[in-house]
């Protein structure tokens, strides 16, 4: 301004002299006699001049570095965010035609950037398929798998290990798997496989027996394989590990030896007194009857405790052959379809009928087992009883499925089912053993009904127990299979940088983070607002994983008020049933254990989760990044009140719905947080001390928010 004003006064001088250079001497004489009186009047016109070219210039030259500010903050949205925002024309009538010429250019880049991404997705097309069949392949195996890094950190596991190790949130990628298992242990198996590598072995693999650390199924036994991965050059990258749960087995073990052990102490007192009476018996073959007798009492006395302690362990052994026997979900209509064909096909063609009713219903069973022991009857029946027009119904419900064997003629008589329990099977049957072995072993029961009236159909009802998972409905299937299939791997995480840094210096787009919300009774902590919702999701590697989330209500101890009801939809009703923040909170922190938190306005969060740290005794003392904050450090050109959520969203292109609900808030603070990255990127911000640092000066600035 003093140099507008500076150009003014020259221009004004110079003006000035050339008209004195004009003017003749009476002229200029008449000239000082005006001015000579009135030269205070000239100083203050001269002093007034730079404030009045202020007044009069300063909207026209503030407008112009406003409007180019927020016109490069909008271009930096859509370069690195995302490329649907528009410009929004403002300022001068050339930075608004700018404006226009930008959108006409982020138009065209949108378009450039569509067609290149359509032809990346070709390419990668065929990569993307190889690796959901390996995802598949993994998913279906029987056996748990987890793939990790050198470092012990999740890149994959599969649906069988997520329901044995991930009830609570503790499995999940980027997570460390000594969390879980037994640190020593891991670590004394990567010693052992990182040694047989070194001495050529094409037997790397390492074994051993450890105990689940965390979880619902805490204790749990398992048998791990540890297998290496190798890179190009040969070298490990990590670890591949197979278990499976040998509680049972172990329990069974023990058992099993603990009876053998007592069989072996009760037959050694056994045969030791029958040892002693034979000897006695052969030696004085002359001795007189009552010694004789008293001795044959003897052997008879132990024979029978030998056969009674034989029999008692069989009878202990007879359930471990049961618990052994293999199982699988099967539709009860396959089980026909099988039976019909087993009977077609053997020496003597029977024909057994099935409506199709309850066809969908599954049962966990043997189902060659089941098919054979029916076939069985099937042909006894005919044999024994001329039974005519046989079928088979599915009977009971999902707590106790049933398989009933109809037929007309005559009914069993009293203990007929008995003896046939007691018979082996069919010579031509693939399932050995007597009929009753076989219904042990896959623990059912056999019973009979007669027809309650003339013309009825007799029936072998084969009861079963109820298949796992069962709810009750007559179509209840087997578990579906988990969500995360396609997406539970990460193997980007072979080469993540900053496992061995400080965490200050490593990059946002590897960090572990969990993007959380919470909903509360109301917005005043300190007068006692409590959290009656929690919901996270987890970030890795710069990917959202969603289907690694933990969405959890909470029972408080206030009720809702009203006008939280009216954002979040929550009533204190609807909480009635469910657990306590001193349940809630612990599982949140395992889920959140060992990662970066990320929250929108995250002071408010935060405080919550501050005061309920004496009722529950969790601290979270990880970092924590506020979405906010940070959109303030990428878009500082904006004001303080655009930099709620939905206006952050809605400028970043993230979809809003199921707003207002604490896994939902979740999921978008977690997909601003992404989209923000870029923008960070692009003002220098790429780790999370720096991100830290930024957030410290805009919390001054924008802590109205």
């Amino acid at each position: 301004m003093l140099a507008l004003t500076a150009i003014v006064l020259l221009w004004g001088g110079a003006l000035v002299g050339l008209l004195w250079q004009d003017l003749s001497g009476s002229e200029r004489e008449a000239w000082r006699a005006l001015w000579r009186p009135r030269t205070g009047l000239l100083f203050l016109f001269v002093l007034a001049l730079p404030l009045v070219l202020w007044l009069a210039v300063r909207p026209w030259v503030a407008a112009w570095p406003r409007a180019a500010k927020r016109l490069r903050e909008a271009v930096s949205v859509v370069a690195s965010a995302n490329a649907g925002h528009r410009v929004e024309p403002s300022g001068p009538r050339e930075m608004r035609e700018l404006a226009l010429e930008i959108d006409r250019l982020a138009q065209a880049h949108a378009a450039l950037r569509r067609d290149v991404d359509a032809r990346v997705e070709l390419a990668r097309a065929e990569l993307a398929a190889e690796t959901q069949r390996l995802a598949a392949l993994v998913s279906e195996l029987a056996m748990a798998v987890l793939v990790c890094n050198r470092d012990g950190r999740v890149l994959l596991y599969n649906g069988r290990a997520a329901a044995l190790l991930g009830a609570d949130g503790e499995l999940g990628l980027g997570r460390a798997v000594g969390a879980l298992l037994d640190a020593g242990a891991l670590e004394h198996a990567w010693q052992q496989v990182l040694r047989r590598l070194e001495q050529g072995s094409s037997r790397a693999a390492a074994h051993f027996v450890t105990a689940l650390r965390a979880g619902a199924a805490a204790g749990t036994l398992l048998r791990v394989q540890m297998v290496p991965t190798l890179d190009l050059a040969g070298a490990p990258g990590g670890y591949v590990l197979l278990f499976d749960d040998i509680t049972r087995a172990a329990r069974e073990d023990a058992r099993r030896e603990a009876l053998l052990r007592n069989l072996t102490v009760g037959l050694r007192s056994a045969l030791g007194n029958l040892r002693a009476a034979a000897q006695a018996l052969h030696q004085y073959p002359a001795m007189e009857p009552a010694r004789r007798a008293g001795l044959g009492a003897v052997v008879h006395e132990e024979a029978e405790r030998l056969a009674g302690q034989v029999r008692d362990a069989l009878g202990e052994t007879a359930g471990a052959a049961a618990l052994a026997w293999p199982a699988e979900d099967v539709q009860a209509g396959d089980l026909a379809w099988a039976l019909q064909r087993a009977l077609r096909d053997g020496t003597e063609t029977l024909e057994c009928a099935f409506d199709g009713n309850g066809a969908d219903r599954w049962l966990h069973v043997d189902g060659h087992a089941v098919v054979q022991t029916l076939a069985s009857l099937a042909r006894r029946l005919r044999s024994d009883l001329a039974a005519s027009d046989l079928a088979i119904e599915v009977a009971g419900d999902a707590a106790s499925p049933r398989l009933d064997l109809c037929w007309l003629g005559r009914p069993l008589a009293p203990g007929t089912l008995g003896a046939w329990e007691g018979e082996g099977a069919d010579p031509g049957a693939s399932v050995p053993g007597r009929l009753r072995e076989g219904l042990d072993r896959m623990g059912a029961e056999l019973w009979s009904a007669t027809a309650g009236r003339a013309g009825g159909r007799h029936r072998l009802c084969l009861q079963f127990g109820p298949a796992p998972g069962a709810e009750g409905g007559a179509g209840a299937g087997p578990t579906p299979a988990l969500r995360h299939r396609p997406f539970a791997y990460d193997f980007d995480l072979f080469h993540q940088a900053g496992q061995t840094t400080r965490l200050d210096e490593t990059p946002l787009s590897t960090l572990r983070l969990t993007a959380f919300d919470t909903e509360t009774t109301g917005l005043r902590p300190s007068e006692g607002d409590e959290i009656i919702a929690l919901g996270a999701v987890r970030i890795v590697n710069g990917r959202l994983l969603e289907h690694e989330r933990f969405d959890r209500r909470v029972r408080p101890r206030r009720p809702v008020r009203a006008s939280a009801q009216a954002v979040h939809g929550i009533s204190t009703a609807s909480l009635g049933g469910e657990p306590p923040l001193e349940e809630v909170l612990p599982a949140f922190a395992r889920f959140c254990e060992d990662t970066v938190l990320v929250a929108h306005n995250a002071a408010f969060d935060m405080r919550f989760l501050e005061l309920a740290r004496e009722r529950t005794g969790v601290r979270f003392d990880q970092p924590v990044l506020d979405t906010m904050l940070l959109s303030a450090v990428a878009l500082p050109g904006l004001g303080s009140d655009e930099h709620h959520l939905e206006q952050i969203a809605g400028r970043l292109g993230v979809p809003t719905t199921e707003r207002h609900q604490a896994l939902g808030d979740a999921l978008i603070t977690a997909r601003v947080f992404l989209q923000l990255l870029p923008l960070l990127a692009a003002r220098g911000i790429g780790t999370l001390g720096q991100a830290r640092e930024a957030s410290r000066g805009a919390t001054q600035a924008h802590e109205t928010f």
